[in-house]
């Protein structure tokens, strides 16, 4: 007897489907190898949304923390292109002269934008 194939949504859904139908929560858990708290969750997630909530969610962050604003980095290319010699001391200093506002920016911070985009 050849072996069935099943993937993570079509578990998912026989889980809920279980669950619905009356049987214990803890029970369900243990038979398909997962945490009380993972049960919960897939349970919560497919009442919220229903089958959408069963897919796989995006594990990339909706921000991040220390990124440069790319107003920032557009100015550091500017600069770099007006002035192709200069390094990122200058263009960090001129920064500072021209946008007192902005937070300023480490010379490194400079210098990998410059690596990265330039």
């Amino acid at each position: 007897m050849p072996w069935k194939e099943s993937n993570q949504m079509d578990e998912k859904l026989k889980f809920v489907a279980r669950l619905l139908d009356g049987e214990k929560i803890a029970s369900l858990c243990r038979e398909f190898g997962i945490s009380r708290k993972t049960g919960y969750k897939i349970l919560e997630r497919y009442k919220e949304t229903g089958l959408a909530g069963l897919s796989d969610r995006s594990r990339k962050p909706y921000r991040y923390a220390n990124q440069l604003p790319f107003q920032v980095e557009k100015a550091i290319l500017q600069i770099k292109k007006e002035k192709p010699s200069w390094g990122a001391p200058k263009i960090r200093e001129k920064l500072i002269r021209q946008y007192p506002e902005v937070p300023t920016q480490a010379t490194s911070t400079v210098h990998t934008v410059l690596d990265r985009l330039w």
